[in-house]
């Protein structure tokens, strides 16, 4: 293995959206950084068989429906 080209391997927290938090290593930001998931499996529908819910953290769902209001396509 070549030195000096692989990212830092951490320990990091990681917290779920129910509020349980476990540690990790990850390349992801520094020793000891905590991870805050917005989207996990508790709350995707992919792993609940729930419906669909959007988390609009950047406002693009909102930057969508504002464009396209005018074709009927968006509530």
């Amino acid at each position: 293995m070549k030195k000096e080209i692989h990212p830092d391997y951490h320990e990091i927290a990681v917290i779920m959206t129910d509020g349980t938090e476990y540690k990790t290593r990850s390349t992801w930001g520094k020793e000891g950084d905590t991870l805050k998931l917005d989207v996990d499996p508790l709350t995707h529908p992919a792993w609940t068989g729930g419906s669909t819910h959007l988390v609009d953290s950047g406002g693009q769902v909102a930057r969508f429906k504002k464009r396209f209001k005018g074709f009927g396509l968006v509530e």
